[in-house]
């Protein structure tokens, strides 16, 4: 279970998701057709070892991504990456040199992305899962497509001070990202995040964010205490927070951000992929989602 303070590695708690994350990416990178292609999501599999490598291999029979849960996962994540970046190429194209990165996990733009001349990249997460990404692409001589600056915080921390002690520039448009983020926080802190992104977004500035509707109270009780009876070292209602602080498109609408919402269904159809039968375990993770993207006036 989570705790006030708790902390992690890119293999423990909250951090061992982002591995699950790229490992889809490298599976859907393996397809003929991708959705999307994260050259890099392979080297962080490699790099953690054990499982993570065996899954691309075509072992790991077991594993969750092998079901077909995990079929409409990579699915979900090859979607989510594409709306992203596209949204972050549609910035860079209107002259938007700033790019924060919240709870970067293994996101891979810094690296991949075609950044123009002058972009500074902020990410910002845990200190050991910087450490691991960081340390996973120097190895293989892999380096940034732009100034890629890391800060080690926690997103329930005073992350605004940090990321301005950092270098950035509350003066000018900037673009952020919170993709796969807000499950994991509770109401308190997403409305901590929220004013903090307002507070240091200039006119001009882009946003783009995932957010999901809460499960009935029921539902999310259930689901917890069957993982918990279960035993499974695989975890992910006993990670997160069955929590919404305000529907990203009202809160920030309301504070002169021009704000849009697309259903993730309505994003895997027009991608081509599946959308899964809503009482099934794929659609409960996915019905429930929507991507957000914002400009402020």
């Amino acid at each position: 279970m989570r705790t006030e303070n708790d902390s992690w590695d890119i293999k423990t708690s909250v951090g061992s998701t982002a591995l699950f994350v790229a490992t889809a990416r490298a599976l859907e990178a393996q397809k003929a057709h991708p959705v999307v292609l994260d050259q890099f999501a392979e080297v962080f599999c490699r790099a953690a070892g054990r499982e993570w490598a065996d899954v691309l291999d075509g072992g790991a029979a077991d594993h969750p991504l092998r079901t077909e849960f995990g079929r409409y996962f990579v699915d979900f994540q090859a979607v989510r990456t594409r709306y992203f970046d596209t949204y972050f190429e549609a910035a860079a194209a209107v002259r938007v040199r700033q790019i924060v990165i919240l709870a970067a996990g293994l996101d891979s733009r810094a690296y991949r992305l075609r950044w123009p001349d002058g972009t500074v990249v902020f990410e910002l997460d845990q200190p050991r899962v910087l450490d691991f990404k960081r340390e996973a692409l120097a190895a293989r001589g892999i380096e940034p497509a732009a100034v890629r600056v890391e800060v080690a915080i926690d997103l329930r921390s005073d992350w605004p001070q940090a990321l301005r002690n950092s270098g950035f520039d509350p003066s000018k448009p900037s673009a952020w990202i919170a993709e796969g983020l807000l499950i994991y926080l509770p109401a308190t802190a997403q409305r901590q995040l929220f004013a903090g992104i307002d507070s240091l977004a200039a006119p001009g500035s882009h946003l783009a964010l995932e957010e999901s509707v809460p499960l009935a109270a029921d539902t999310f009780r259930a689901k917890r205490e069957e993982e918990v009876a279960g035993g499974n070292d695989r975890t992910f209602f006993t990670l997160v927070y069955n929590e919404q602080h305000a529907p990203a498109k009202e809160w920030f609408g309301n504070r002169g951000w021009w704000a849009a919402a697309t259903p993730l269904p309505f994003q895997l159809r027009s991608l081509g992929r599946s959308v899964p039968a809503p009482d099934s375990e794929a659609g409960l993770m996915t019905g429930n989602i929507s991507l957000v993207s914002a400009i402020k006036d």
